[in-house]
């Protein structure tokens, strides 16, 4: 029986995918073998010793201590993609109300309610103040062509758009899915110097942490409008208000507004409703599941932000021996002489790594004895280790 305990609510159609004769799922359960969490904070979490995985059921992983995880050898997976049409529309939205004062316009007129046969005249009359320029033919700078970004560019072209996007990190996948019509930059200041919107989808880490800054800033055509539906930190707050001052930026849309942002004028403060659709919802719930229950069952990994994706069919018959390690030379030696000094034979082993973390799975004849499994705990550099029995494969 597995545990996993609850941080938010998660939905339903995505918990379906435990079993409840495997699983027990719950916010109260103890001792957890695996978290599923949405937006809960876990940076300050105690962790059991038996906890395995953490799955976001989104994209950001901000809220979880990514080096904490990883050092306890708890793989922490994410779910890219899965909210990502959610997005790409409040992009498209975000990007139409930055341009036409839809927002102003809409309390102004409520404001006529009591004027009776003259409020047509008096829309007709006040309706100026809340015009703004059309999508088509401008030029959007997308940063981040990740699944979002990937699909705003798309859809942006598609309404006429001149699309310019710049991701140093471009996936070969992502590449073969967009548009021959986007132009890929191959820096940002080309960007920021020829485009009328910009929109952000990249992760915060501490090398995008208020990257738009004065410098960024400084660069922009007067006028510009910026769109940021990805994480707050991502702009220096103080070097935007100045921008908006100045006349560099129309209009902020942001997902993520602050004290410093609400009611200032120039700022659309979106209450984080990115991926708050129930079909978001249920996608990162059932990817985030999906992921968890083929860790937890047969040692797979997809999508995890801290160890390298590993994934092999587990034969009826072969136990699985799951180490989770640093990346430094003689690991697999280590493991292997533990095994051979056991009498056990190795019918297959896979090996990757990612940065300072790799993962190795290794398929036994026979069952794995505990003192064996123990033994590769005790090598220097392992995390984690742990046998998935032979009974559960198939």
């Amino acid at each position: 029986m597995y545990h996993i305990k609850l941080l938010n609510k998660i939905s339903k159609t995505g918990l379906a995918r435990f079993d409840t004769g495997h699983y027990a799922v719950g916010e109260d359960v103890a001792a957890p073998d695996a978290i599923v969490v949405r937006s809960a904070d876990c940076q300050n979490l105690a962790f059991n010793p038996e906890l395995l995985s953490i799955a976001r059921a989104g994209a950001g992983v901000n809220n979880i201590p990514i080096d904490r995880c990883s050092e306890a050898g708890i793989v922490v997976f994410n779910t890219p993609g899965a909210n990502a049409n959610a997005v790409k529309e409040l992009v498209l939205c975000a990007m139409l109300l930055s341009s036409r004062d839809v927002y102003g316009g809409l309390k102004w007129a409520e404001t006529l309610a009591a004027e009776g046969e003259a409020v047509p005249k008096l829309i007709e009359k006040g309706k100026g103040a809340f015009v703004g320029p059309e999508l088509l033919g401008k030029r959007l700078g997308v940063i981040g062509l990740g699944a979002i970004g990937l699909l705003v560019a798309n859809a942006a072209e598609k309404l006429g758009m001149e699309v310019f996007g710049f991701d140093p990190y471009l996936s070969l996948e992502h590449a073969w899915e967009m548009s021959n019509a986007v132009h890929y930059a191959r820096d940002l200041k080309t960007i920021y110097e020829s485009c009328d919107y910009i929109t952000l989808h990249l992760p915060l880490t501490d090398g995008t942490k208020g990257m738009l800054g004065a410098e960024a800033f400084g660069q922009m055509k007067p006028g510009m409008r910026l769109i940021n539906l990805a994480r707050g930190g991502l702009v220096s707050e103080p070097d935007l208000l100045k921008a908006i001052a100045e006349g560099i930026v129309a209009c902020y849309a942001t997902d993520f507004p602050s004290a410093a942002m609400i009611g200032k004028k120039g700022v659309l403060a979106i209450p984080h409703l990115g991926a708050s659709t129930p079909e978001s919802e249920e996608n990162c719930a059932l990817m985030a599941a999906a992921q968890t229950a083929d860790y937890l069952e047969n040692g797979n990994i997809t999508n995890s932000v801290n160890f390298p994706e590993l994934k092999s069919p587990k034969t009826p018959g072969i136990s699985r021996l799951c180490v989770l390690h640093k990346n430094i030379p003689n690991m697999i030696a280590g493991v292997a002489s533990v095994l051979a000094s056991a009498g056990l034979n190795i019918e297959s082993m896979h090996n990757r790594s990612k940065s300072d973390y790799a993962y190795s799975g290794l398929d036994i004849v026979g069952d794995i004895p505990g003192e064996c499994a123990a033994a590769v705990a005790a090598i220097s550099g392992i995390l984690r280790v742990r046998v998935i029995p032979r009974e559960n494969g198939g």
